[in-house]
């Protein structure tokens, strides 16, 4: 039986054959295969109040699919050949709304999942929640478990000495929309990343004063173009030979080492690092010739401390800001509240096995997109568990039952 906590009014147990936690493009694609292979006992608890709330409540404005738009299909679900090659958000967004309703996703949002185990004498896992909308208790019974919350749950914001000193603006890029809060402003991105060298870009473009973004490691600075190359290379070329190929395509497009301006580059490859990190490439959307005109600084270094409005960084430079915007990522939570010890899930709240074997645990547990392969990536994990999962419950159905049990003394 469920315990509900202090102030907390538990419901009664409501079971299922499959729960998903999770709503963005892994949970939902997970349903939707589910769905399309019969599974209709299969609910998606979201803890924000919409589905795909990344996109919705965590991306800027002008934010687009960095790849094109026939990599970032969810199954049974291409896109118009009228859309954009690179998907904008709110394209996207409204893309997973209806991909839900097609395919009759069942979701319960406003759901905070606080713990999951299984219960071997129920062969079910026990998923405990709240409704945060009225504060109650809620609890979930499946055969199978489905961890589909994704990298991007938790901000993570550096602890920097003397942060609270600073007077001016200071924002993670989730709550980051646009340039206009910080015309005429001199800004300080912090974070190498996509998020981080978009922003610059943005906060350039549109009317900040100065911007700088704070680099403290290498980075794989590629574009689109060339990226969508190497990824079609991939089909006929190893690893080596195609980061090769990317890197010299790179160097020709940037014109030259971009380590020149402050973007040194790792040894290894970039595809090598995508497969074999969590690292990703950073896409330029314009950005680099903004660096290389001298209207976005690069500082290679990490922030040191904070005094007033002044920022030293690790290599001993100080300059003054009006505002800060930590484009600093994001962590898993999910390792939080799954009880569950069978590697599946790593301490990182990722998946704790390297691809492809990553997406089964033990006792009907599942991840979906977990193992950082993007939306492709999400919909091949949700096609291999619905398989799973399908087959599990026709062998089921099958096996012969007497006085009210399967004969192989399964629940």
């Amino acid at each position: 039986m469920a315990v509900a906590a202090k102030g907390e009014e538990m419901t009664p147990e409501h079971e299922e054959e499959v729960i998903i936690v999770g709503a963005g493009q892994s949970g939902l694609a997970a349903a939707a295969c589910l769905s399309v292979r019969g599974v209709a006992s299969c609910l998606v608890l979201e803890r924000d109040d919409c589905v795909a709330s990344l996109w919705r409540h965590r991306a800027y404005d002008r934010l687009r699919l960095h790849l094109p738009k026939r990599h970032c299909a969810l199954p049974r679900a291409p896109h118009a050949a009228a859309a954009p090659d690179y998907i904008p958000r709110d394209d996207f967004a409204a893309y997973l709304d209806a991909y839900a309703s097609r395919f009759g996703v069942r979701t319960r949002l406003r759901r905070e999942v606080r713990s999951a185990r299984h219960d071997a004498a129920r062969a079910r896992w026990l998923v405990d929640a709240v409704d945060l909308a009225t504060g109650k208790a809620e609890r979930y019974a499946a055969r199978h478990l489905v961890a589909a919350a994704g990298e991007n749950d938790e901000r993570v914001v550096p602890e920097v000495p003397g942060m609270d000193t600073f007077p001016g603006k200071v924002v993670h890029s989730a709550d980051y929309r646009s340039a206009g809060a910080f015309k005429g402003r001199s800004v300080l991105v912090v974070g190498c990343g996509n998020s981080g060298f978009e922003i610059a870009y943005d906060l350039a473009a549109g009317g900040a004063a100065a911007v700088s973004i704070a680099v403290r490691g290498e980075v794989h600075l590629v574009s689109r173009e060339v990226w969508s190359v190497g990824m079609a290379l991939q089909r006929y070329l190893p690893t080596w030979a195609v980061d090769k190929v990317v890197l010299l395509m790179c160097a020709v497009v940037f014109g030259g080492d971009t380590a020149r301006y402050g973007l040194r580059r790792p040894a290894v490859g970039p595809f090598a690092m995508k497969m074999t990190t969590p690292a990703y490439p950073v896409f330029d959307v314009g950005t680099f010739a903004k660096i290389r005109s001298g209207e976005i600084r690069v500082v290679p270094a990490g922030i040191k401390s904070v005094r007033g409005g002044d920022v030293e960084f690790a290599d001993g430079r100080r300059h003054a800001f009006d505002a800060i915007v930590f484009a600093t990522g994001y962590r898993s939570t999910t390792k939080q509240w799954l009880k569950s010890d069978d590697g599946l899930i790593g301490d990182d709240g990722m998946a704790g096995r390297s691809y492809p074997n990553h997406w089964k645990g033990e006792n009907g547990l599942y991840c979906a997109g977990m193992v950082r392969r993007g939306i492709y990536g999400s919909g091949e994990d949700a096609e291999l568990i619905a398989d799973d999962i399908s087959k599990q419950m026709k062998r089921r159905s099958s096996e012969p039952v007497h006085n009210g049990h399967i004969s192989n003394g399964s629940p």
